[in-house]
């Protein structure tokens, strides 16, 4: 899948979101895969992900503002509707929705719903797509390597916390941090 303006996709393979540029309230009806609910985000959870529901939902409302799938103005789902689609308790959506209000994401309008109010997208839509088209490359390489779903996210994670390391000049793997004298606890 290419991130534009013609094509959807999936949000850390948890959420659907319609691409970047479309608001709330003026969207087209709902083609497949696209929410009836006129939100261009569908929830997703994985129970064995062993992080709480509602921080799933947060963090695919997270992932969606980074990629650009959500803009400013768009609707979330309804609390119903979430509820009903999930199957999960009506609080659990609640508290991830007071969770993106508190972090300043959201804002809550009476009778109206929820609505994004800031985004988290940190690199332009060009960028994002050759970004994507790499990775996909990368994903294919690991997959002819023989790593599953699982190795790849270990090699992915594992590669990104040395990247980190190394950006904020500590030492990898069991080094001392920068400034610190080795051998000395």
């Amino acid at each position: 899948m290419e991130i534009d303006k013609e094509v959807r996709g999936r949000v850390d393979g948890s959420a659907t979101a319609s691409p970047p540029g479309g608001h709330g309230g003026g969207r087209t009806p709902p083609g497949p895969g696209q929410p009836a609910s006129g939100s261009p985000i569908e929830f997703r959870l994985d129970p064995a992900s062993g992080v709480p529901t509602y921080l799933q939902l947060v963090q695919q409302v997270e992932h969606a503002l980074r990629l650009g799938y959500l803009t400013p103005g768009d609707k979330l789902p309804k609390v119903r509707d979430v509820v009903a689609s999930l199957a999960i308790n009506p609080n659990t959506v609640l508290k991830a929705y007071k969770e993106l209000e508190t972090k300043g994401l959201t804002a809550g309008r009476p009778g109206q719903g929820t609505f994004v109010q800031a985004t988290l997208s940190q690199v332009t839509l060009p960028e994002l797509t050759a970004l994507r088209r790499s990775l996909s490359s990368w994903l294919a390489s690991a997959d002819g390597a023989g790593l599953d779903e699982d190795g790849m996210v270990a090699l992915f994670t594992s590669a990104l916390r040395d990247f980190y390391e190394r950006r904020s000049g500590a030492r990898t793997r069991g080094g001392a941090a920068s400034g610190e004298t080795e051998g000395v606890a």
